[in-house]
């Protein structure tokens, strides 16, 4: 291969990867926005949230969440770049695994035995069962559209991890009204939540994705 056709190669790899970058970002904020707005516009805020925010526990569910979040998206971003490793990305979806422990953990050290089963179902659980996925659509279509817009080397896998992100974003919104703060309601719940959004984003991967 001549000097000059490996440039040219090299540059329009390049063009691609910025283009795809700004596709992600500027589609993963039209889907956050759209899930916020429909948050707002439906049940809204959780009315006692600027005094239940300094809580211990509130914020415990704000911060997971949010941390899923960001180390979902992060991995979504990655995977839409063909030959980019994604051990790294991967990885560090152990944080909000250990930090989520760490809150049970207490939780269950802090609260007596008897109210762990009272804790775990809360008072909306089924309110949550159907809001997490709910909120996921608009992010998961943001994120599945830029993908396409990448080269997944795995469809099914890109939209596994598209709809975890998807689902993370979710449970990180409806957290702002879910009046449900125990860890071990949002280890269940949220949760169950975050896995159907994962689900649903495999199933559309395995279609939309594919080459």
């Amino acid at each position: 291969m001549k000097t000059d056709d490996l440039i040219n190669m090299l540059a329009k790899d390049a063009r691609v990867r910025i283009r795809f970058g700004r596709v992600f970002m500027i589609a993963l904020a039209i889907g956050v926005v759209i899930s916020a707005a429909l948050l707002i516009s439906t049940i809204g805020i959780r009315k006692n949230m600027a005094e239940m925010i300094e809580t211990p526990r509130v914020l415990f569910k704000l911060g997971t969440t949010l941390l899923i979040a960001v180390t979902a998206t992060r991995l979504a971003f990655r995977i839409g770049k063909p030959g980019v490793s994604l051990r790294s990305a991967a990885l560090t979806l152990i944080l909000p695994l250990v930090v989520l422990i760490a809150g049970i953990a207490t939780e269950l050290f802090v609260v007596p035995k008897a109210d762990w089963a009272s804790s775990m179902e809360g008072r909306f659980s089924a309110f949550c069962l159907f809001f997490v996925p709910t909120l996921s659509i608009a992010p998961l279509a943001a994120i599945l559209y830029s993908v396409r817009q990448g080269a997944p080397e795995n469809p099914g896998t890109a939209g596994a991890v598209a709809g975890l992100a998807a689902g993370g974003i979710a449970a990180a919104i409806y957290a702002w009204h879910c009046p449900d703060d125990s860890p071990l309601f949002l280890a269940t719940w949220y949760s169950i939540g975050i896995l159907v959004a994962t689900a649903a984003g495999f199933l559309l991967g395995r279609k939309i994705l594919r080459w």
